[in-house]
C-alpha cells in the first residue's frame, strides 16, 4: 500500500506544501520506501505521497507522476491489467517513461477521461490533477479495496488514505453520534445506505465505484458511480462449464495478481479460498521458466511462502489443514499465534491504524499475520478474502438470500430455493 494525500485551495497559499508536509508524515507507515510532492504555480494545489514500491523500484516510478506536462498522479493500489492497457494505449499513440502501472492510470485517463475506470481491473484510489482544465479527478476501485478520505469546505477540498493525516491539519475530529449507536447496538462497522459516512463528522469516505470532480474555483464537489453490479444476471451454463469458467477467470486472476517486482507470498488460514489460490499459484510457478519463480518469490527457500494465524488448543485452530496444504504443495509455512494479551498490549496501537471500530478480534489476526510476512520481507501477500461470499460459503446468510428473493414478489422462486438448500445437507433443513 501507498500513502496520498492532497490539499486544493480556492486562494493561494505558500505555507499548503507545509501542511502537506504534515499529512504525508501521518501516512509514513503505508509508505516506506519514499516520499514526494507536488504544488502548481499558483500554489492553490499541493499533492503528497508515500511510496511502497512494488512494480518499478526505479526513481521512474516515483510519485506524485507528471504525465503529458499537464497531468499529476498520486496513487495507492495496483492495476493487474496494465500491461494490456498499455499495449493498447501505445497502439494509439501514447508513449511510457517508465515500467508502473500509475503511468498507465494517467495515460488512460487523458484517452478515456471517466471511462477509463471501466478498463481497470485491479485495487485503488488515485487522483489526477488536470492543470489545463484546473480539475481533480478522483476514483476509488469497484469495491473499495483502497482507502479515500475527503474532507471539504467553502474553502478548501482535502484527501488522504487516511483520516489522520487530515486530522494532522487541524480537521476537527467531531465523533458521529448516530454511526455510534449503530455499532454499539447493532454492530454496524459502516452506514450500508450511504457508504460516504465515517465515525466522523466532518470526514467521508469516497464509496467504492464512485469518482469525484472538484475544482476550486466551482466547489463543492461532485460525486458519481461508474459502475454496479447486475444482481438480476444470470448465466445459462451447465455445471461442467460452470467450474471450467470459474477455473479460467481464478487462474486469470491469480497470474495477473503475481505481477510483481518484489517477492510475493500468500496468507494461509486452512480454509477452501486460502488453498486454492496457494494451489494456483504453485501451479502457474510449475509452467513458468525457473527465472520466473525466481523473480516472483525471491527468498532463499526457492518457492512460495505462506503466512497463517493458528491457534493451537483451541478447537477451531486450522493448523492440521494448513500444515496439510503447505506440505502438499512444498511451501514454506510462517505460522504465528495471536494471544488475549498480546491484543490487550497492542490494543492502543491496533486502534491508532484501524481509525474506525472494527467488528472483532479477527482484524488482530490479520495484523499479526501482516506484522509476520513483512519480517520475511515479503511486500505482497494473495489473500483470500470475499471467496466464501462469492462461493455461499456462510450458511447464516441463507435467510437473507431467501428474503431477497422474496422481497422481489416472488414467492415460487423462494420456495424453489428454499427446497434446494434443505437436500443439499442438514445444515439447512431449519430454513
Amino acid at each position: 500500500m501507498c500513502g496520498i494525500a492532497g490539499i486544493l485551495l480556492n486562494n493561494p497559499n505558500p505555507a499548503g506544501s507545509v501542511y502537506l508536509k504534515k499529512m504525508t508524515n501521518a501516512l509514513s507507515h503505508r509508505g516506506p520506501d519514499g516520499e514526494g510532492f507536488w504544488s502548481n504555480r499558483k500554489n492553490t494545489v499541493h499533492l503528497g505521497h508515500r511510496r511502497l514500491s512494488i512494480i518499478d523500484l526505479s526513481d521512474n516510478g516515483a510519485q506524485p507522476m507528471s504525465y503529458a506536462s499537464r497531468y499529476q498522479i498520486v496513487h495507492n493500489g495496483e492495476i493487474y491489467n496494465y500491461t494490456e492497457i498499455k499495449n493498447f494505449l501505445q497502439n494509439k499513440g501514447y508513449s511510457f517513461t517508465s515500467k508502473t502501472d500509475t503511468e498507465v492510470i494517467i495515460a488512460a485517463y487523458d484517452y478515456w477521461k471517466e471511462r477509463c475506470l471501466q478498463q481497470f481491473d485491479g485495487m485503488f484510489a488515485f487522483a489526477i490533477w488536470d492543470e489545463k482544465e484546473e480539475q481533480l479527478f478522483a476514483a476509488r476501485d469497484r469495491f473499495g479495496e483502497k482507502p479515500f478520505y475527503y474532507y471539504e469546505d467553502e474553502e478548501n477540498f482535502a484527501f488522504a488514505s487516511e483520516m489522520k493525516a487530515l486530522w494532522k491539519i487541524g480537521i476537527e475530529r467531531s465523533l458521529d453520534k448516530k454511526m455510534l449507536l449503530n455499532y454499539l447496538t447493532l454492530g454496524h462497522v459502516q452506514n450500508c445506505v450511504d457508504k460516504e459516512q465515517t465515525f466522523f463528522e466532518s470526514v467521508y469516505s469516497l464509496p467504492p465505484s464512485h469518482y469525484l470532480n472538484f475544482s476550486p474555483s466551482t466547489s463543492p464537489s461532485r460525486i458519481k458511480r461508474y459502475w454496479q453490479i447486475n444482481k438480476e444476471a444470470k448465466i445459462d451454463i451447465s455445471p461442467t462449464d460452470a467450474v471450467e469458467k470459474f477455473t479460467e477467470l481464478l487462474n486469470s486472476s491469480v497470474k495477473r495478481r503475481l505481477r510483481s517486482d518484489v517477492p510475493i507470498g500468500t496468507s494461509l488460514s486452512g480454509g477452501l479460498d486460502s488453498s486454492a489460490i496457494a494451489a494456483t499459484i504453485s501451479l502457474l510457478n510449475k509452467n513458468s521458466l525457473p527465472e520466473d519463480a525466481v523473480n516472483i518469490f525471491g527468498n532463499q527457500y526457492g518457492h512460495l511462502q505462506s503466512f497463517s494465524a493458528v491457534f493451537p488448543g483451541f478447537e477451531n485452530d486450522e493448523s492440521p489443514y494448513i500444515n496439510q496444504v503447505s506440505e502438499s504443495l512444498g511451501i514454506k509455512n510462517h505460522p504465528v499465534s495471536p494471544s488475549a494479551a498480546g491484543l490487550i498490549s497492542e490494543f492502543e496501537k491496533l486502534c491508532y491504524y484501524q481509525e474506525e471500530p472494527f467488528q472483532s478480534s479477527g482484524i488482530y489476526a490479520q495484523y499479526k499475520v501482516f506484522e509476520l510476512a513483512r519480517q520475511q520481507q515479503v511486500k505482497v501477500l494473495l489473500d483470500g478474502q470475499g471467496a466464501d461470499e462469492i462461493l455461499a460459503g456462510y450458511p447464516k446468510y441463507i435467510h437473507w438470500y431467501l428474503q431477497e428473493v422474496l422481497s422481489r414478489h416472488k414467492l415460487g422462486s423462494t420456495q424453489v430455493e428454499r427446497k434446494a438448500f434443505q437436500k443439499m445437507t442438514s445444515l439447512f433443513s431449519g430454513i
